[in-house]
């Protein structure tokens, strides 16, 4: 509604109001934005962002790509003025824990009565109901809780969290999937829909095989390490000058990949000559291919295993992902341009369209940056503007 220019023209006829905070919002409310939408962060005036630092690499990459408005809440004042954009928004996105919401009448009942046609989307730790629906949730809780980090590790290791912010992430994907498929199915019936979903949901969907592993077969999975629980032999695999990862189960690649290391007698030993028969001697198998591969680099048996057809790659550090040449050609770094002139390279949506592409059209606003064109856009009188600006409320 702003005089902008959209990230993307997929989605650039919708509004969308962002009152979250934290990650998991923030990451919901960004896809919608890098694809056209007009997202604006509502922040409280003097907001301390958790933490975040708001010129810091992670609050850019979460916030690139939206419009800023400062609004207290708390303010009867500020509550109106809320509603009466909610009243013209398609969508408003919040993750505040559900006595706040509707402490403060911004819930999905109250604010349908002022726009029947609105996608509301709730993203919560535990779900909106139930006996821990008034827990706070942060995305260790959700990992721990989902199994996540009971078979994360070596074995016997302990509990051990992934490296990154998975339920976070996770829960922001799945809203943002929520808000699109309710904002189609506006098409067709006219009014909107209440969309939740939570940290613990989302995790326990991203486990997904090893959730599922109990659910049919009765089977808790344990800690593999770096071997795949399932499939034999895929893992981390050592050789002459450090480890890469090899995926060779089934009886093809297994064919595939022991006639390349020169291993094909290990086709002949019953020990080794299915699938469930590899996953029960995972241990001797792994001992007899670590000769093999010690014999040659990474770079050599990738290239070797990979003329074979055989899935492999190597391990990085950070700074090596983004040597790699074919994540330079990817191009999954890109710039986005700060109000000072100076970009800020973060990363883009892992999705290209080919008629309607995203792109980074500017970095994260300064705070109320937008405002003021933002209330114009959305009808509001500038004495009113003025008035709630001079009594703090914006």
């Amino acid at each position: 509604m702003t005089d902008r220019v959209p990230a993307s023209a997929a989605l650039s006829r919708f509004t969308v109001l962002d009152l979250t905070r934290a990650r998991s919002g923030p990451a919901a409310s960004r896809i919608l934005a890098d694809w056209g939408a007009e997202v604006i962060k509502i922040e409280r005036p003097g907001e301390d962002n958790l933490g975040f630092d708001r010129d810091g690499s992670d609050f850019q990459n979460l916030n690139r790509n939206k419009l800023s408005l400062t609004l207290d809440l708390k303010h009867p004042d500020g509550r109106d003025l809320f509603r009466d954009l909610a009243a013209k928004a398609d969508a408003v996105i919040e993750n505040y824990r559900p006595e706040v919401k509707h402490r403060l009448g911004i819930d999905y009942d109250s604010l349908r009565a002022v726009n029947p046609r609105l996608v509301y989307a709730s993203i919560s730790g535990f779900g909106e109901d139930g006996p821990y629906r008034d827990r706070p949730g942060l995305d260790q809780i959700a990992q721990g809780m989902s199994g996540l980090m009971s078979v994360t590790g070596l074995p016997g290791q302990g509990p051990v969290r992934a490296g990154a912010a998975v339920a976070d992430i996770g829960a922001g994907l799945y809203a943002a999937i929520g808000i699109l498929v309710a904002l189609l199915a506006r098409e067709e019936t006219g009014t909107g829909q209440w969309v939740r979903t939570s940290l613990l949901e989302s995790m326990l969907a991203i486990v997904d095989f090893q959730a599922v592993r109990w659910l049919v077969e009765g089977e808790v999975p344990g800690q593999a390490g770096n071997d795949h629980p399932t499939s034999i032999p895929t893992g981390a695999f050592a050789t002459a000058d450090g480890p890469i990862n090899i995926a060779a189960s089934g009886d093809t690649l297994w064919r595939r990949f022991c006639e390349a290391i020169g291993g094909a007698r290990l086709l002949d030993d019953p020990a080794y000559a299915d699938d469930r028969a590899r996953a029960r001697n995972r241990t001797a198998l792994n001992a007899e291919i670590a000769p093999l591969l010690a014999a040659r680099t990474g770079a050599e048996w990738i290239e070797i295993l990979s003329a074979a057809g055989v899935p492999c790659g190597p391990i990085y550090a950070m700074d090596e992902v983004f040597a790699d040449p074919q994540v330079r050609h990817l191009a999954m770094a890109e710039d986005a341009p700060r109000a000072d002139g100076d970009p800020i390279p973060l990363l883009r949506e892992p999705v290209r369209l080919g008629a309607t592409p995203s792109r980074l059209t500017h970095a994260a606003p300064a705070a109320g940056a937008d405002g003021d064109a933002v209330l114009a856009r959305f009808g509001i009188d500038p004495a009113r503007i003025d008035g709630l600006r001079k009594s703090g409320v914006i």
